[in-house]
């Protein structure tokens, strides 16, 4: 197994022995950004919750740089994994400086202080989400889309070797959108192994290199957008009918949902 890669061997959670997540099992290389698709209730967020070793799985392996997620210490898999969960509430109130901070934490030693390098980092890190502005607000006063990317921010200070995403531009308006999927982007290019849980199927597809579509706790289908993101298998996934197209951009798929309406009219 390579240097910092990521494996999940027939991963299975059911609690109260009702099956959330049904023998998934997925590889994913250095540097491979994928994009975790499916309706509400496919088991995305469960999946990437155990993996971050958040959520223990019933039964299966998650593997991480070549090691079982378990034997892992908590500051050790602080050290190279972050997660970012969709919603990020804080009730204490922190400065948004003082949180991204805390992304250094498994770093420092026992009662030592951060340092000008911890510093350093804490600076890049919210100068990539664009939120060097808001380095002295209470985190409580923040919008739903500033505290995301302050989220993603402390993510990022860790430096971590894998990022894992829960709908990372849920709450933020277009820009910021695409701002983020840019550091994204060139983490991935850095050879950080990203896993990211999207809704926006073509944000998905323009952004990330593989797909893992999943229903009902299974894995439908996984692959490159062009492979994944067909009509049959979405009209069998999420129960809709759609318009495919191609972006003129970057040749992805890009995918137009049809209205019933929209339907009789091209029929």
């Amino acid at each position: 197994m390579p240097e910092y890669s990521l494996r999940v061997e027939a991963v299975r959670y059911a609690p109260d022995h009702q099956d959330i997540l049904r023998g998934i099992s997925l590889a994913v290389s250095p540097g491979e950004c994928v994009g975790i698709l499916g309706p509400n209730g496919a088991g995305k967020s469960t999946l990437l919750r155990i993996i971050a070793g958040v959520l223990p799985a019933s039964r299966g392996t998650v593997w991480l740089a070549g090691r079982r997620l378990q034997q892992w210490t908590v500051r050790e898999r602080a050290q190279r994994l972050a997660f970012v969960p969709q919603h990020t509430r804080m009730t204490f109130p922190f400065r948004v400086r003082e949180v991204v901070l805390m992304g250094r934490t498994p770093f420092l030693q026992r009662w030592h202080t951060e340092g000008q390098e911890d510093l350093q980092i804490v600076d890049e890190a919210m100068t990539l989400t664009d939120i060097m502005h808001l380095a002295e607000r209470d985190v409580t006063t923040l919008s739903g889309g500033e505290m995301q990317r302050v989220a993603l921010a402390r993510a990022l200070a860790q430096q971590p070797a894998f990022l894992l995403l829960d709908e990372p531009t849920a709450n933020l308006d277009l820009r910021h959108q695409v701002e983020i999927l840019d550091v994204i982007t060139r983490l991935a290019h850095s050879g950080v192994t990203i896993l990211a849980a999207f809704h926006d199927l073509n944000l998905a597809a323009a952004y990330c290199s593989t797909l893992l579509l999943l229903s009902d706790g299974e894995v439908y289908a996984d692959g490159p957008p062009a492979t994944v993101l067909t009509a049959p298998t979405l009209r069998a996934v999420f129960d809709v009918e759609v318009s495919l197209g191609t972006n003129p951009v970057t040749g992805v798929p890009y995918i137009l949902p049809l209205s019933p309406k929209s339907r009789q009219a091209t029929s």
